[in-house]
């Protein structure tokens, strides 16, 4: 997470200048907006990040044993760092905005901590409990407070959407990662064999 933590808040800092600008174009200058807010990110996000939870374990399920440890070069992580990388930024990105990690999370050693499938599989369920317990906790006045530190505009709302990026990417990087290996993703299987069922109803 040492690496990771300025490129987050570089992205942090970006994103929020980018949403503070958007109605200096829209609206008129000084104008204030009372109307309430028709997105739910609070149960959107944890929908989204539910539903990448499921495909990341699902995942890690069919990766053969001595494939975990598979890295596509001497430079990349291997398969199991991907997917603990994927645990820990959940700690680490929340963290951002002052969630209290467990106190056996150590970032500096956790990506290596393990080969072992099941525990894997542990982690990613961990992190995800963590994720779930702490955006469900937040108040929607929660997501929009801000955060000076990681810049001038950016709130809790701001890390929660780079913690919901940040998963999308290293997703596809994990089925990047499968296809290499000559592996279909099981929600691709699933997708195709509902396909053929339609198909061969349509006969």
């Amino acid at each position: 997470m040492k690496k990771v933590a300025p490129q987050l808040l570089a992205s942090v800092v970006i994103f929020a200048c980018a949403s503070s600008a958007v109605p200096q174009t829209m609206t008129a200058p000084d104008a204030v907006d009372n109307t309430r807010p028709s997105y739910d990110l609070k149960g959107q996000s944890l929908l989204d990040l539910k539903v990448m939870q499921k495909k990341f374990v699902d995942l890690v399920q069919v990766i053969p044993d001595d494939k975990l440890s598979w890295r596509p070069s001497a430079d990349s992580r291997s398969y199991a760092e991907v997917l603990l990388h994927v645990a820990g930024e959940r700690y680490g990105i929340l963290a951002l905005m002052g969630a209290v990690l467990p106190a056996s999370f150590d970032a500096k050693t956790y990506e290596k901590s393990t080969t072992n499938r099941d525990q894997i599989v542990k982690e990613l369920e961990n992190s995800w409990d963590f994720t779930r317990k702490t955006i469900n906790g937040m108040s929607n006045a929660e997501f929009a407070k801000l955060l000076p530190k990681l810049g001038p505009e950016a709130n809790a709302g701001d890390v929660v959407y780079i913690l919901i990026a940040d998963a999308h990417e290293h997703l596809g990087q994990c089925v990047a990662y499968a296809r290499e290996l000559g592996i279909v993703p099981p929600w691709t299987i699933e997708a195709q064999k509902r396909e053929a069922e339609n198909k061969a109803k349509q006969k």
